[in-house]
């Protein structure tokens, strides 16, 4: 071998070495955590109309990189369609629940097992579905009526027993349409949004987003009294919890005013005691990068892996 030869492969080695030792770090982090996002991406960006949004959505997901993602309003896609957007953050393996309406759907960059599409009796549905070890269940609750929301949650509740006498891991995460009682404070201090439900539900329709003008808190407490952990609630700040609305509602359904006091916390990451143990931190993405590409912000949950 030549001198210059050699000369050039030591330098290709040294950058090999380089490489390695730069990317070593993201590799230990991807090898330890876990990421797990719920996201309700608003009518499938307009029923993939909108293809900026859909374009910056997408990219913005790609960059939090999750390991688990779950979806709700996937308006308009086929398995096929959800296969291909899926690849945009990294993700083989996806499951989509059904074909029409406001489907929900879960994508996975390992191999997901489907255990049920559950559509009789719901709402918009809900899919069970195994990854990373873990059972999810991904729900949409009604954005309508807070009796349907609770016959719902009693019905995956049942799910939700099942599956503790199999196994210690499982999160539910979504939609829910329905409050805390962890957050009553929070929502006594934006009521705006109680108003608005107020006035909806003095038109005249047949159903109540509240139970006696009020906030109904027994549907998250269906999900808290199966032993479910609000990883929010232990991570994010009181004031820093709203998941809807965004700017992006302006001025279709909101005034820049009614905006800036229109909080409430309806989108959740709950995950069973035992994984509630591993869990690191949780957020809410409700800072400027998310404002105009939902009307939902995401929330995300990190995990040690065991």
């Amino acid at each position: 071998m030549t001198k210059d030869r050699r000369r050039k492969t030591y330098r290709i080695l040294q950058l090999i070495v380089l490489l390695a030792l730069l990317f070593s770090p993201l590799l230990s982090q991807n090898n330890t955590e876990l990421k797990v996002m719920t996201y309700n991406i608003l009518t499938g960006f307009d029923w993939q109309k909108d293809s900026t949004r859909g374009t910056e959505l997408f990219a913005w997901i790609n960059e939090q990189n999750p390991d688990v993602l779950a979806l709700e309003e996937m308006n308009g896609f086929t398995p096929e369609r959800l296969e291909k957007f899926a690849k945009k953050w990294g993700h083989d393996y996806s499951v989509l629940l059904k074909n029409d309406g406001y489907p929900v759907a879960l994508t996975s960059n390992k191999p997901i097992i489907l255990k049920e599409r559950l559509l009789e009796g719901m709402w918009h549905g809900m899919l069970h579905c195994e990854t990373h070890g873990i059972d999810f269940f991904v729900v949409h609750l009604s954005p309508a009526d807070w009796k349907y929301r609770k016959k719902e949650a009693l019905v995956i509740g049942e799910r939700i027993e099942d599956i503790a006498m199999e196994s210690d891991r499982y999160i539910v995460l979504g939609d829910f349409n329905a409050h805390s009682p962890f957050d009553a404070a929070f929502n006594r201090k934006f009521p705006y949004q109680q108003e608005r439900y107020i006035r909806g539900d003095n038109s005249g329709g047949k159903y109540k987003n509240l139970r006696d003008g009020e906030y109904d808190y027994s549907v998250l407490s269906v999900f808290l009294s199966h032993s479910l952990v609000d990883v929010c609630d232990r991570f994010v700040p009181m004031d820093n919890r709203s998941t809807s609305p965004t700017p992006l509602n302006v001025p279709r359904w909101l005034t820049a005013d009614e905006m800036e006091v229109t909080k409430h916390r309806i989108d959740f990451i709950l995950v069973s005691p035992e994984l509630s143990k591993t869990c690191t931190g949780a957020k809410i993405f409700n800072g400027p990068e998310t404002y105009y590409l939902s009307d939902h912000y995401p929330v995300m949950a990190v995990f040690e892996k065991l």
